[in-house]
């Protein structure tokens, strides 16, 4: 999300909208899984450059820098935020960047081909994407170039199977609401190739729908892909293609719907409520008029009995589950994460995987990543002049610890790891940072 104080902007709404809540009340909080490991990979050493505390043994570098020249001319953008790696072959890895950045005067760029330009000009919007190729050995830098122009806030996305990333847009204006100031619609996915070589042609994929996007996962065995959305009263989502892979070909979209509880929702806050650490069956419900001009998906899904979320954020797919974010769900309000599990052959089923029961061990978690020794790494996201961020390590029977405390007023962003499992790599928000981290691993 935009860079902010958001326990301001949010004070009236984390009550308001606790996400779906499967602590349900005071008297079921015990049963959320929530048990600090202060020494999973030991205590945090101070980092002398003041940028990342990370445990014995762990070191990070500096890969890319905002204002770099990159190869194509352009300099690195600010504001890196959601991120994958791919396996591009010959010794290569690709990592593709968002750039959550908003039209201003001094950030348009003259690049084409572009989504969007400021109106009457050929200037593109400055939202979009970033590609560094690497060295997948030594991790040396070989290029660098923007690879997708003229989009609002591009927050976070996701990998697919076949090598693409899904880069979403965090922002739903229109030309009208612009008064004539854009020449586009916003609010969409769009597909980057990991090795485009360049600035792709930039096609929304509307059929996936235009709302206020935050990432998304696409499940191997189906195609269908899931997404989360940044609002206090989300909905969770997933396209089914009419053609698995091939996004732009068209399908359906459809809301996420807690069977037996669209009437159990809070008269005060319209949450909807559950036992906790409970797997609940879920179906889904067909949306229509997708493109949404009102920006009104949400509302409508909610009206038919779709679930509610306090700020669905990152998402990642692992064996046959996935998890997603909650940003400011939960009693204390400081977020939740939920397993998903789609089960084609049978009902699918949605559960409390993690809840923060006070700031000082997870606080207002955002992307997120499996490792592949099982334990999620999450990004905090949460702004204040005395604040530090942390990388937070959930194990698999839903431990915290701190694995990693960004010593800069920004937040950390953008986690996924090297194919090998070698390598973590992240963003630091602003000034941008790209950093790779590497140490002794668990095995898988």
């Amino acid at each position: 999300m935009l860079q902010t104080d958001r326990r301001k902007f949010l004070a009236s709404t984390s009550t308001a909208f606790g996400g779906i809540l499967l602590s349900g009340c005071a008297s079921n909080t015990a049963a959320v899984r929530s048990m600090p490991v202060a020494n999973r990979f030991g205590e945090l050493q101070t980092d002398p450059e003041g940028v990342l505390d990370l445990p014995p043994g762990f070191s990070y570098r500096v890969i890319s820098r905002s204002g770099e020249m990159m190869d194509d001319g352009e300099g690195v953008p600010d504001a890196a935020d959601g991120m994958g790696c791919f396996d591009i072959g010959d010794g290569k890895i690709a990592l593709v960047r968002n750039h959550e950045l908003r039209p201003s005067a001094d950030n348009v760029i003259a690049v084409a081909p572009a989504y969007d330009t400021i109106a009457r000009s050929l200037l593109a919007l400055p939202g979009g994407t970033t590609t560094i190729i690497l060295d997948a050995e030594t991790l040396e830098v070989q290029e660098q170039y923007r690879s997708l122009a003229g989009t609002i806030r591009n927050c976070a996305g996701g990998v697919t199977p076949w090598n693409t990333w899904l880069s979403c847009e965090e922002n739903t204006t229109t030309v009208e609401e612009s008064e004539g100031r854009l020449n586009q619609n916003h609010g969409y996915v769009f597909e980057v190739p990991a090795n485009s070589g360049g600035l792709v042609d930039p096609q929304p994929l509307r059929a996936m729908g235009r709302f206020n996007h935050e990432a998304a996962c696409v499940d191997p065995r189906t195609g269908i892909v899931y997404m989360t959305e940044d609002r206090g009263d989300s909905l969770f989502y997933r396209f089914i293609p009419d053609v698995p892979g091939d996004l732009a070909a068209g399908g359906t979209l459809q809301a996420l719907v807690l069977d037996g509880m669209q009437d159990t929702r809070n008269s005060e806050d319209g949450t909807t409520r559950l036992a906790a650490n409970v797997p609940v069956p879920a179906t889904w419900i067909t949306l229509d008029n997708v493109e949404a001009p009102d920006d009104d998906l949400r509302q409508r899904g909610a009206d038919r009995g779709a679930a509610i979320f306090a700020r669905g954020e990152g998402i990642w797919m692992g064996d046959g589950e996935m998890y997603f974010t909650a940003t400011s769900g939960g009693l204390a309000g400081e977020g939740q994460i939920f397993r998903f599990t789609p089960r084609p052959e049978s009902v699918d089923l949605l559960e409390l995987f993690y809840e923060s029961p006070e700031a000082a061990e997870y606080s207002y978690g955002d992307n997120l990543v499996v490792s592949p020794f099982g334990d999620l790494i999450v990004c905090e996201d949460q702004y204040g002049d005395t604040v530090d961020n942390y990388l937070r390590g959930i194990t698999p029977a839903g431990e915290a610890y701190a694995f990693g405390r960004l010593r800069l007023q920004t937040e950390p962003a953008g986690a996924c790891f090297s194919p090998d499992g070698q390598t973590l790599f992240v963003n630091a928000y602003s000034p941008t940072m790209t950093l790779a981290i590497t140490g002794p691993w668990p095995t898988a």
